[in-house]
């Protein structure tokens, strides 16, 4: 990407990006929050950013993304699902979950570890990949804001008790249907 040619606000790479300070910001604050009531709610929301995050890219980006990449970019595209699948696993750990719980802040530096393990190789190597393609990113934001609208809709707070994580993820196709999906 040239100076000359910015991303746009809809640009799928930027919003992924996005995507990605967001949390990162959450688990900055997280580690700054001194009570187990507000050290729940900032991973609730966390969990709930990741878990759009996640199926964005699995229902968009992933399979479009496979479908023009050479084979050795096929590998990344399955280790960016299977990571994923990790990601989901902790989630589903820490819903819940209280803060004084034993374990709690283990889970969470885990999922925050993961997370920035995921992070670093789509941005360093799974994205700039993506760029050379043909691939219409702007396309696939403006899909990507249109689903992740409707999944913010499904997965608004339904009123969790003050205290308890609360980590919802999006039903979805085992991992191995998931992985091999192409885009239509």
């Amino acid at each position: 990407m040239s100076l000359m040619n910015p991303r746009s606000s809809t640009h799928a790479i930027k919003l992924l990006e996005t995507d990605h300070r967001e949390v990162d910001a959450m688990f900055e604050a997280f580690e700054k929050a001194t009570t187990g009531p507000d050290q729940t709610e900032i991973v609730s929301r966390i969990c709930k950013a990741l878990a759009i995050h996640t199926e964005l890219e699995e229902r968009i980006f992933y399979p479009e993304s496979r479908n023009v990449l050479k084979s050795d970019g096929q590998d990344q595209v399955d280790e960016a699902y299977v990571e994923h699948a990790s990601l989901k696993g902790l989630i589903q750990r820490l819903d819940g979950m209280r803060a004084n719980e034993p374990l709690f802040k283990a889970y969470v530096t885990v999922l925050k570890e993961y997370v920035q393990h995921h992070v670093k190789e789509e941005e360093k190597d799974y994205f700039p990949d993506v760029e050379k393609t043909s691939l219409d990113l702007e396309a696939i934001g403006q899909r990507m804001l249109v689903l992740k609208e409707q999944l913010m809709t499904q997965l608004r707070d339904e009123g969790s008790p003050r205290g308890v994580v609360r980590a919802k993820l999006i039903e979805s196709q085992p991992l191995p249907q998931r992985a091999m999906k192409k885009a239509a």
